[in-house]
């Protein structure tokens, strides 16, 4: 049998297994950018929630001293409001990191540096130290390397 006579007989196979094969490979293609496109509307997500926390620092006379590298805890103990913010900055750390393990979002280069810093501050540290236990271990480790990262 030659190879005019087998495609005689096979043309609908080869031409159902091209179309099956173009299919898939569009279906990954398209799954690909998907991917990508989300990553970059998660980012965006984010980037808009941090923006509004840090909105509500700039716009509250309240919370001048969680920035505050010399501000001493122990003469004058963190007010509710301080409180309220720095948890609401560990919470959105907590969905950045859970989003970047899970892939859901580029990766932030200057996470661990911005959480490191951030977190040495008095203010936030206090409150950190304290509320530590009721996270997941993960975060826990996440934050903690990121406190002890050079």
């Amino acid at each position: 049998m030659g190879i005019g006579e087998w495609f005689l007989l096979n043309w609908f196979n080869l031409f159902s297994a091209i179309g099956i094969i173009a299919g898939l490979w569009f279906t990954a293609f398209s799954l690909r950018s998907e991917t990508k496109t989300r990553r970059i509307a998660n980012l965006l997500t984010i980037t808009a929630n941090h923006r509004e926390i840090w909105k509500e620092f700039l716009t509250n006379p309240k919370l001048a001293r969680v920035r505050d590298a010399a501000a001493d805890t122990a003469k004058q103990p963190v007010t509710d409001a301080e409180r309220v913010f720095v948890t609401m900055i560990i919470l959105h750390i907590s969905s950045v990191y859970y989003a970047m393990k899970d892939e859901l979002v580029v990766k932030l280069e200057g996470l661990r540096r911005d959480v490191a810093q951030f977190l040495s501050l008095p203010i936030p540290k206090a409150i950190w130290e304290r509320m530590k236990v009721f996270q997941n271990d993960a975060l826990v480790r996440f934050i903690e390397e990121c406190r002890n990262w050079k």
